[in-house]
């Protein structure tokens, strides 16, 4: 599997405060099965002045430490980029890096206010040859009243990542509702761990994939976690990688039967679709 958001790099934003926390949270994701991370630093103006050259120099440091204790992960670059009025010159200046140098980038939105033209910022990077991948749409505080928005980008173009956490439960009943809808809607084209701690926010994928096989199927959580980050990190274009779910009708006929098999979670996703849509 493949972690496309990870602040697994020490000391450079939220995430691993030190060298040992980086390791351990290396050897969590290796035993998980993961075997390439973006390593995705904020850069969030004012806040988390990361650049690419800084982020490469970081990955270059880190990649020889697990090379040395023979830890088998590959690290690619990345960088949990926030809104700026400059971020399409950040991107074409090469001062704001992309995953693993291609065309695909995560964008995160503000976790508590819905941005004004937040539709456009996303169309504008889109027209200007960029694929953004929006993080973590089910965490917002905001996504109730703005599901819509996102279901729009979700078919203009535009790529949702969401956390694995959130279809497990690690963030809660109200995320985990939104993350699984996002998922069983054919909103869904990546999981990522966005792990920032060994143990409160760890890097686990698999566990993420299970939820998402009982939800859509096991061809389409692979998709999730393996064949559509590796076409990231390859730089293919969108059109050549399984299409979104949204894009087929939603549930395949192999993860409605999968929900099927499990009735707690389809009534859970029936009795939220009718309440909230």
């Amino acid at each position: 599997m493949l972690d496309l958001h990870c602040h697994i790099l020490p000391s450079i934003d939220d995430g691993a405060t030190d060298l040992p926390m980086a390791l351990a949270m290396a050897r969590i994701a290796a035993a998980d099965g993961i075997t390439t991370i973006a390593c995705t630093p904020h850069i969030y103006p004012g806040v988390y002045e990361n650049t690419a050259a800084g982020i490469r120099a970081a990955i270059a440091a880190f990649q020889a430490e697990l090379d040395g204790q023979g830890i088998a992960i590959r690290l690619v670059e990345g960088a949990d980029v926030h809104l700026d009025p400059a971020l399409v010159d950040g991107l074409r200046s090469g001062r704001i890096p992309t995953l693993a140098g291609s065309r695909y980038l995560l964008l995160e939105p503000p976790h508590h206010v819905a941005p004004p033209r937040f539709e456009e910022a996303v169309f504008e990077l889109m027209a200007a040859g960029y694929v953004p991948v929006i993080t973590h749409p089910e965490r917002l505080t905001w996504v109730e009243s703005h599901y819509d928005l996102f279901t729009r980008l979700s078919q203009r173009g535009a790529w949702m990542q969401i956390t694995a956490g959130a279809l497990t439960g690690r963030f809660g009943r109200r995320v985990k509702y939104w993350g699984e809808r996002f998922v069983a809607e054919g909103h869904a084209m990546l999981l990522a761990t966005d792990a920032h701690h060994p143990e409160r926010r760890p890097p686990l994928l698999a566990e993420a994939r299970e939820a998402a096989a009982a939800l859509v199927g096991v061809e389409e959580a692979m998709h999730l976690v393996r064949t559509r980050p590796q076409g990231v990190v390859d730089d293919l274009a969108p059109d050549s990688l399984p299409p979104p779910l949204h894009a087929c009708g939603g549930f395949r006929a192999e993860g409605m039967q999968g929900a099927r098999d499990n009735p707690g979670v389809l009534a859970r996703l029936m009795r939220g679709f009718g309440m909230r849509r």
